[in-house]
């Protein structure tokens, strides 16, 4: 396996366990979940199951959704879908709630930046985008809305819900929304991989774990122009 190969693969899981850790600090913090937080942890109060399982469900109801758009995951896709409810439930199995503004702004502060982390980890990595994502982006092609519009709809339609439901809405799921596109696109620049060497390339569509190979050949992966969340 190649250098280029074990750090993309090295980025990709450290961003989404560090993305799973940070989405658990912000369930303790108690300030106000990331939208898609707000629609698992209501759904969680009704099921009984844990918010990292319902993550998990969620997520793969949504990869569902990809099959009438024809979109096509990759390693990324399946892996988000599983490693973020993982490291959601355990970080929750081990950190206790905090009480009181002088804790919980710290916490959700210190979450919201891990978060922007992972994101730039994760995507960087190029091994396809997380179920949630992917169902946005096949939204704007399929009826050719704007990302922007797609976006913002599906996220007031996940909020609303997750709020009726019981999940938990307040000034950290704003904190999130306003900080959590600088943030990535920031941590973007930091962790971007160059693309392979020619020779590296060649050595990458031989190797069983490189996504080219299902396709029968070696195709090098956009590097992301700006940030769009993982999830």
């Amino acid at each position: 396996m190649s250098t280029h190969l074990t750090r993309r693969l090295l980025q990709l899981y450290v961003g989404l366990a560090l993305y799973g850790v940070s989405s658990g600090l912000l369930v303790r913090a108690g300030l106000g979940l990331e939208p898609w937080g707000v629609l698992h942890q209501g759904l969680a109060e009704h099921t009984g199951l844990s918010i990292g399982v319902v993550s998990i469900i969620v997520g793969a109801a949504v990869l569902l959704l990809w099959i009438p758009i024809r979109q096509r995951p990759g390693l990324g896709t399946v892996s988000n879908v599983f490693a973020i409810g993982i490291f959601m439930d355990a970080t929750l199995a081990v950190v206790p709630d905090v009480h009181g503004l002088l804790a919980q702004v710290p916490l959700t502060a210190a979450a919201i930046v891990c978060n922007g982390a992972a994101t730039g980890l994760y995507i960087s990595a190029r091994f396809g985008p997380g179920p949630r994502d992917g169902l946005m982006t096949g939204l704007h092609k399929v009826t050719g809305r704007s990302i922007r519009l797609v976006r913002t709809s599906l996220e007031v339609i996940v909020v609303a819900t997750g709020f009726l439901l019981g999940g938990s809405l307040g000034i950290g799921t704003v904190l999130y929304a306003l900080a959590i596109g600088p943030l990535a696109q920031f941590f973007l620049r930091i962790f971007a991989i160059p693309e392979a060497a020619p020779r590296e390339k060649a050595e990458q569509a031989l190797d069983v774990t490189s996504p080219a190979l299902a396709r029968g050949t070696a195709v090098a992966e956009p590097t992301p122009r700006r940030a769009i969340l993982p999830r």
